[in-house]
């Protein structure tokens, strides 16, 4: 197998004298990893991606995918590597054939090979049905099945999928995530993928992590990091902020620790289903009445906010 790790060595990317979009980060993604690539907006995620796939430029440090670097051998990187970034760039008034001929056309393919790799994408992301509609007329869903087809036109070692699913519906969610997963399954493709909904990274990543303000603040497999936040929490929703606050600052030294996220207090604690009553009653003699209550196991979304301060922003709005 060829290598298909990607290396991220002291990576500093600047904007400037006054705004360091990518400070100092080192990862490593083994061949045959799918690796997720989580934080708030603004944290780096784009820039880093962006340098990874040889359409940015880094201040400082380096980085090599699938072995070559993005800097020197940026067409070596171009060669082995597929993308599909947040905007999806195809021609409307095209038919999705057209589209993916003429991309393996620009890798070199003949005119028969091309016709044929076009037409077993198809088939892979399920378009084959709609082949013969311009792809003005597509779906959200059927665009980014699209725009994965063209990222796989050239058989990459190395897959880059930035928020691939964002504003699709859960069933075509779905779909990505089961192509994602056969890609790696039973090609052996390393994928980076940066997204907004924690289920997704837990739900299809080997490795996951979180970038902050720049830096990578932790790393690890989903178990690896529910296992570290460590204790079960209670969840309590108020009808505004400041009742969040007041609880938590009410609460905060009787439990392990409080968090507030926006109208929510979140409180940690082992056995944290003993602690219910005691906890009710407390708020009540300060008249605190939460709107609701829940318990719950830790998730990413524990871990999320625990090493940003706060939550995914898109994660809490991602109901359809």
């Amino acid at each position: 197998m060829s290598n298909r790790e990607i290396i991220v060595e002291n990576l500093v990317k600047k904007y400037g004298s006054e705004v360091t979009a990518v400070n100092d980060i080192s990862l490593h993604v083994q061949s045959g990893q799918i690796y997720g690539f989580l934080g708030p907006n603004g944290a780096g995620k784009s820039t880093t991606i962006k340098i990874l796939t040889t359409l940015g430029l880094p201040t400082s440090g380096t980085a090599r995918v699938g072995g070559y670097d993005v800097i020197t051998q940026s067409n070596d990187v171009r060669r082995i590597a597929g993308v599909a970034l947040q905007d999806i760039g195809i021609d409307p008034l095209m038919k999705p054939g057209e589209l993916l001929a003429l991309q393996a056309r620009l890798f070199g393919a003949n005119r028969s090979d091309a016709k044929a790799r076009a037409n077993y994408l198809l088939h892979l992301v399920q378009l084959a049905d709609d082949a013969n509609r311009r792809v003005g007329t597509y779906s959200g869903g059927m665009k980014r099945r699209l725009d994965l087809a063209m990222a796989l036109v050239h058989d990459p070692d190395v897959l880059f999928l930035d928020e691939p699913t964002t504003g699709l519906d859960p069933a075509s969610r779905r779909d990505i995530w089961r192509e994602v997963r056969r890609l790696n399954q039973e090609m052996g493709m390393t994928i980076f993928l940066t997204t907004q909904y924690l289920e997704e990274a837990d739900e299809l990543a080997d490795t996951i992590g979180i970038i902050a303000d720049g830096k990578i603040v932790t790393t690890g497999s989903p178990a690896q990091l529910k296992a570290a936040v460590g204790k079960e929490s209670l969840n309590l929703a108020f009808a505004e902020k400041s009742l969040a606050e007041r609880a938590s600052q009410l609460l905060a030294p009787e439990v392990d620790r409080a968090q507030v996220d926006r109208d929510t207090v979140r409180l940690y604690m082992p056995e944290a289903a003993r602690a219910i009553p005691g906890v009710v009653d407390r708020l009540q003699q300060a008249n605190l009445e939460p709107i609701s209550l829940t318990l719950t196991q830790p998730t990413l979304d524990d871990v999320f906010l625990q090493v940003t301060g706060q939550a995914l922003e898109s994660n809490a709005a991602q109901a359809f």
